[in-house]
Protein backbone atom coordinates (compact mmCIF):
# COMPACT_ATOMS: atom_id res chain seq x y z
CA UNK A 1 0.00 0.00 0.00
CA UNK A 2 1.43 3.38 -0.95
CA UNK A 3 1.48 5.68 2.06
CA UNK A 4 -0.76 8.70 1.86
CA UNK A 5 0.83 12.09 1.63
CA UNK A 6 -0.54 14.31 4.37
CA UNK A 7 -0.76 18.05 3.79
CA UNK A 8 -1.26 20.85 6.24
CA UNK A 9 -1.31 24.58 5.71
CA UNK A 10 2.51 24.71 5.54
CA UNK A 11 3.78 21.12 5.49
CA UNK A 12 3.89 17.99 3.39
CA UNK A 13 4.28 14.72 5.28
CA UNK A 14 5.53 12.27 2.70
CA UNK A 15 7.43 9.08 2.00
CA UNK A 16 11.18 9.18 2.56
CA UNK A 17 13.39 9.84 -0.49
CA UNK A 18 17.00 9.01 -1.22
CA UNK A 19 17.85 12.72 -1.22
CA UNK A 20 16.73 12.96 2.45
CA UNK A 21 19.68 10.82 3.59
CA UNK A 22 22.33 13.53 4.03
CA UNK A 23 20.06 15.94 5.91
CA UNK A 24 18.70 13.07 8.05
CA UNK A 25 22.21 11.88 8.95
CA UNK A 26 23.36 15.42 9.78
CA UNK A 27 20.29 15.99 11.95
CA UNK A 28 20.92 12.79 13.93
CA UNK A 29 24.58 13.70 14.41
CA UNK A 30 23.58 17.08 15.92
CA UNK A 31 23.93 17.00 19.74
CA UNK A 32 21.15 19.62 20.06
CA UNK A 33 18.65 17.42 18.23
CA UNK A 34 19.74 14.28 20.08
CA UNK A 35 20.08 15.86 23.53
CA UNK A 36 17.21 13.82 24.96
CA UNK A 37 18.25 10.53 23.33
CA UNK A 38 20.89 8.08 24.56
CA UNK A 39 23.32 9.14 21.81
CA UNK A 40 23.69 10.67 18.39
CA UNK A 41 23.48 8.29 15.43
CA UNK A 42 26.28 7.30 13.09
CA UNK A 43 25.69 7.62 9.36
CA UNK A 44 25.13 3.86 9.13
CA UNK A 45 22.59 3.94 11.99
CA UNK A 46 20.77 6.91 10.42
CA UNK A 47 20.64 5.14 7.04
CA UNK A 48 19.35 1.93 8.65
CA UNK A 49 16.66 3.89 10.54
CA UNK A 50 15.56 5.66 7.33
CA UNK A 51 15.31 2.42 5.37
CA UNK A 52 13.39 0.62 8.13
CA UNK A 53 10.88 3.44 8.52
CA UNK A 54 10.51 3.99 4.78
CA UNK A 55 9.67 0.29 4.36
CA UNK A 56 7.21 0.32 7.28
CA UNK A 57 5.49 3.43 5.94
CA UNK A 58 5.17 1.74 2.55
CA UNK A 59 3.85 -1.52 4.05
CA UNK A 60 1.34 -0.04 6.52
CA UNK A 61 0.32 3.18 4.79
CA UNK A 62 1.12 5.21 7.92
CA UNK A 63 4.09 5.73 10.19
CA UNK A 64 6.85 8.26 10.52
CA UNK A 65 6.64 10.57 7.52
CA UNK A 66 9.46 12.75 6.23
CA UNK A 67 8.46 16.41 6.51
CA UNK A 68 9.09 19.13 3.98
CA UNK A 69 8.13 22.78 4.00
CA UNK A 70 7.38 23.70 0.37
CA UNK A 71 9.27 26.79 -0.70
CA UNK A 72 11.36 26.73 2.50
CA UNK A 73 13.08 23.35 2.95
CA UNK A 74 12.82 20.00 1.13
CA UNK A 75 13.38 18.07 4.40
CA UNK A 76 13.20 19.16 8.05
CA UNK A 77 12.75 15.86 9.93
CA UNK A 78 9.89 13.49 10.66
CA UNK A 79 6.44 13.50 12.22
CA UNK A 80 4.08 10.59 12.58
CA UNK A 81 2.72 7.56 14.38
CA UNK A 82 4.69 4.61 15.59
CA UNK A 83 4.44 1.63 17.90
CA UNK A 84 6.84 2.17 20.80
CA UNK A 85 8.16 -1.39 20.76
CA UNK A 86 7.89 -1.88 24.52
CA UNK A 87 5.22 -2.19 27.18
CA UNK A 88 4.13 1.40 27.84
CA UNK A 89 2.89 1.67 31.44
CA UNK A 90 -0.90 1.56 31.47
CA UNK A 91 -1.14 1.16 27.67
CA UNK A 92 0.68 -2.05 26.74
CA UNK A 93 2.75 -2.82 23.68
CA UNK A 94 0.04 -2.24 21.08
CA UNK A 95 -0.53 1.46 21.66
CA UNK A 96 0.56 4.05 19.13
CA UNK A 97 2.72 7.06 19.83
CA UNK A 98 2.66 10.38 18.01
CA UNK A 99 6.18 11.70 17.67
CA UNK A 100 8.49 14.06 15.83
CA UNK A 101 12.14 14.94 15.39
CA UNK A 102 13.05 18.13 13.56
CA UNK A 103 16.34 19.75 12.61
CA UNK A 104 17.26 22.44 15.15
CA UNK A 105 17.02 25.28 12.64
CA UNK A 106 13.32 24.49 12.25
CA UNK A 107 12.41 24.51 15.96
CA UNK A 108 10.04 27.11 17.34
CA UNK A 109 8.08 27.63 14.11
CA UNK A 110 5.08 25.49 14.98
CA UNK A 111 5.96 22.72 12.52
CA UNK A 112 5.94 19.89 15.10
CA UNK A 113 2.40 20.53 16.40
CA UNK A 114 1.09 21.23 12.90
CA UNK A 115 2.45 17.96 11.52
CA UNK A 116 1.55 15.97 14.63
CA UNK A 117 -2.06 17.18 14.41
CA UNK A 118 -2.25 15.79 10.87
CA UNK A 119 -0.95 12.46 12.17
CA UNK A 120 -3.51 12.50 15.01
CA UNK A 121 -6.31 13.25 12.55
CA UNK A 122 -5.25 10.17 10.58
CA UNK A 123 -5.16 8.13 13.82
CA UNK A 124 -8.77 9.08 14.57
CA UNK A 125 -10.28 9.22 11.08
CA UNK A 126 -8.46 6.46 9.20
CA UNK A 127 -7.10 4.09 11.85
CA UNK A 128 -10.08 4.43 14.22
CA UNK A 129 -7.93 4.71 17.33
CA UNK A 130 -9.46 5.64 20.66
CA UNK A 131 -6.24 7.02 22.13
CA UNK A 132 -2.67 7.93 21.27
CA UNK A 133 0.27 8.42 23.61
CA UNK A 134 3.47 10.42 23.44
CA UNK A 135 6.48 10.42 25.72
CA UNK A 136 9.83 12.06 26.12
CA UNK A 137 12.59 12.54 28.65
CA UNK A 138 11.25 14.53 31.61
CA UNK A 139 13.67 17.39 30.89
CA UNK A 140 12.62 17.79 27.24
CA UNK A 141 10.50 20.89 27.79
CA UNK A 142 10.24 21.69 24.07
CA UNK A 143 8.58 18.37 23.19
CA UNK A 144 6.44 18.49 26.31
CA UNK A 145 5.14 21.92 25.22
CA UNK A 146 4.24 20.46 21.82
CA UNK A 147 2.34 17.62 23.51
CA UNK A 148 0.40 20.10 25.63
CA UNK A 149 -0.39 22.31 22.60
CA UNK A 150 -1.88 19.24 20.95
CA UNK A 151 -4.11 18.58 23.94
CA UNK A 152 -2.22 15.59 25.30
CA UNK A 153 -2.40 15.31 29.08
CA UNK A 154 0.41 14.24 31.38
CA UNK A 155 -0.49 10.83 32.75
CA UNK A 156 2.61 9.72 34.66
CA UNK A 157 6.38 9.47 34.71
CA UNK A 158 8.17 6.18 34.10
CA UNK A 159 11.64 4.77 33.59
CA UNK A 160 12.14 4.10 29.87
CA UNK A 161 13.15 0.43 29.54
CA UNK A 162 15.48 1.12 26.60
CA UNK A 163 17.49 3.80 28.39
CA UNK A 164 20.28 2.54 30.66
CA UNK A 165 20.02 2.79 34.45
CA UNK A 166 21.76 5.90 35.70
CA UNK A 167 21.20 7.86 32.48
CA UNK A 168 19.92 11.40 33.04
CA UNK A 169 17.26 10.76 30.37
CA UNK A 170 15.94 7.47 31.76
CA UNK A 171 12.96 9.15 33.46
CA UNK A 172 10.23 9.90 30.91
CA UNK A 173 6.95 11.81 30.95
CA UNK A 174 4.02 9.92 29.42
CA UNK A 175 1.17 11.90 27.85
CA UNK A 176 -2.05 10.65 26.28
CA UNK A 177 -4.96 11.97 24.27
CA UNK A 178 -8.31 10.34 23.59
CA UNK A 179 -10.34 10.47 20.42
CA UNK A 180 -12.07 13.86 20.20
CA UNK A 181 -15.82 14.01 19.86
CA UNK A 182 -16.71 15.21 16.38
Amino acid sequence: MAPPELRTERLVLRQWREDDRDAWAAMNADPRVMEHFPSTLTRAEADQWLEFNRDRLEARGWGLWAVEVPGVAPFIGFVGLNGPGFDVPGHGEDCLEVGWRLAAEHWGKGYAPEGAQAALDLAWDELGLDEVVSFTAVGNTKSRRVMEKLGLVLEREFDHPRVPDGSPIRRHALYRIGRPER
